[in-house]
């Protein structure tokens, strides 16, 4: 009877080890941006929520060799882009990009395949390039804290034109932030009597300034 309770102890141990992330150390981390959660480890992923700026979300773990982490943030599961999140790491007594993490911090997440891609077809996912920056890029130089560059609130004749003539959408490696630049391979369409210019990334309509390139609304 000993022998039985001690296998199925063992086994029900082993499947637990199993599960990816179930009992992996997770962390708390806090969004230096308006960050979209997505339902895979990519932009190419649809859009599932948003953790606002300043707000705080569990991280369950990390995809290996990536800046996608999959996040918990109030019952909303799904993965953000690990450049714009910061933790507490023990060892440094200060805060830092999740980016930077040293591997002991969290898990490691392994994606479902059953996550909901916005591309199908042709396209498969194909990434164009790669945004630049943001608040809070990668590298640590930059500061936490760092300016998020210009915030607008447009007009209801900007927002109805946007939507009313969509474009193709472009896939740039990163996340949509404000303050991130579009490079200068991507192509932007000017809004009539309008100082902005916009263009749809990562599955998203965004205004640009076209003097800097940099993400200066985000319609959401």
């Amino acid at each position: 009877m000993k022998n039985a309770l001690a296998k199925t102890l063992l086994a029900t141990t082993a499947g637990l080890l199993m599960t990816g992330t179930a009992l992996a150390q997770t962390a708390t981390a806090t969004a230096t941006t308006d960050l979209n959660i997505r339902s895979g480890p990519g932009p190419q992923f649809e859009t599932v929520g948003v953790i606002a700026s300043g707000d705080s979300a569990t991280v369950t773990g990390c995809v290996t060799d990536s800046m996608w982490c999959e996040i918990d943030y109030g019952g909303t599961m799904g993965f953000a882009y690990s450049d714009y999140l910061t933790v507490e790491a023990q060892a440094q007594g200060e805060a830092i990009v999740l980016t930077e993490r040293p591997p002991e911090l969290v898990g490691v997440a392994e994606p479902s395949t059953t996550a909901n891609s916005t591309v199908t077809g042709a396209a498969g996912g194909a990434i164009a390039g790669a945004l630049i920056g943001g608040p809070v890029g990668a590298a640590i130089g930059a500061g936490l804290g760092a300016t998020t560059g210009v915030v607008i609130d447009p007009p209801e004749t900007a927002r109805t034109y946007v939507t009313s003539n969509p474009m193709e959408p472009v896939y740039l490696e990163g996340e949509v932030v404000v303050g991130a630049q579009v490079p200068d391979t991507v192509t932007v369409e000017a809004i009539p009597e309008y100082e902005y210019d916009y263009v749809y990334i990562n599955g998203q309509p965004v205004l640009i300034d076209p003097a800097s390139r940099e993400i200066v609304y985000i319609f959401r």
